[in-house]
């Protein structure tokens, strides 16, 4: 799956940045790709590029409109088919990333075929993929694991390739979802597996490699959530990190969409440790990555030393912070690049 750039995002009229996170990613990780945004009444994210036209986004060159949010379900709302045929008519292809395929609307199916653009539906793959075997892999992995979703797992990952790769270590990202796809060019969303097939998904995301190598996995989802803890628990297995961080977010008391509480970051490393031995017996934690974008400067650092003091780990932000403690741990666990 290859999808032309530059995009244009389409927002929808989601109610909050959340809502929005795979087009607020990709402008995060790929603001040079992206050329404007569209957004219907009452919408309350932005990523602050221009509102544009379909129209005026191709003669800038724009070649794919991005659907950059979701609502519960992964479903297409019915008032967004116009703004995608829209889109269609201008000349621009259209990536998705909900759990339905855009072709499955008959408007937008007859919109394609009559332009010539083409649907990609990021989330949802026509690979298939064998079980996961545990067998030992060579090369080795990092996870992004979370005490909730939407908690950083994804921003995480890809800060900690950067870093790594700044301090010499030969590191690649391994996207499991669609904005990470978008982001990175190529993965797979797991939460589209099959769910027999999600650990031998993570495997073949995160294939043999030179044993200094290192595939740096995005997480999905959370152990404690109810909702998504059977994906995270594949790809834990199938992905068989060495290391693994915690991303958590301070301010939370209950899982985001649920009324469960939110477990604690020791629960998270136990919980990890636990269930990852059945395919690394030599798994183990190396940082904490703290979400403090609700919190201000002081706050911040005061809590990630907080964090560092009680749980004798290294605690940071990745983007307000950096990850060069997390770095550094990784060096004296597993040996300088």
């Amino acid at each position: 799956m290859e999808i032309a750039h530059p995009y244009l995002l389409f927002f929808g009229d989601v109610q909050d940045n959340l809502a929005a996170k795979t087009g607020l990613g990709i402008v995060d990780w790929r603001k040079d790709w992206c050329l404007g945004q569209v957004r219907l009444e009452g919408c309350k994210a932005d990523s602050g590029l221009p509102d544009i036209t379909p129209e005026y986004a191709v003669k800038s060159g724009a070649k794919t409109f991005v659907i950059g949010c979701v609502n519960a379900g992964g479903v297409l709302p019915e008032h967004w088919v116009e703004s995608i045929i829209h889109a269609l008519e201008a000349g621009l292809d259209v990536a998705s990333g909900l759990h339905m395929r855009l072709e499955d609307v008959p408007a937008i199916k007859e919109a394609a075929q009559r332009t010539g653009r083409k649907l990609f539906n990021v989330r949802l793959n026509d690979q298939t993929f064998p079980t996961g075997q545990g067998t030992k892999r060579t090369g080795k992995r990092l996870l992004a694991m979370g005490t909730d979703c939407s908690v950083g797992k994804k921003y995480t990952a890809l800060a900690l390739e950067q870093g790594m790769r700044a301090h010499g270590y030969d590191t690649s990202f391994s996207a499991t979802g669609q904005t990470g796809v978008f982001i990175s060019g190529r993965g797979v969303a797991l939460d589209a597996v099959v769910a027999d097939f999600i650990a031998g998904a993570a495997e073949y995301l995160s294939p043999d490699a030179p044993e200094n190598h290192w595939h740096v996995i995005e997480g999905q989802g959370s152990l404690f959530h109810p909702s998504f803890a059977g994906v995270t628990l594949g790809l834990l297995h199938g992905s068989q990190p060495d290391a693994f961080v915690v991303c958590h977010e301070p301010t939370r008391t209950k899982m985001r969409g649920v009324e469960c509480p939110l477990p604690t970051i020791q629960q998270v490393i136990d919980a990890t440790m636990t269930l990852g031995k059945l395919t690394n017996p030599g798994i183990r934690c190396i940082g904490i990555a703290v979400n403090t974008a609700a919190l201000d400067e002081k706050e911040a650092k005061e809590y990630v030393s907080k964090l560092s003091r009680e749980y004798n780990l290294p605690a940071t932000d990745p983007i307000r912070f950096g990850v060069e403690p997390i770095v550094l741990r990784l060096s004296e666990e597993f040996g300088a690049p």
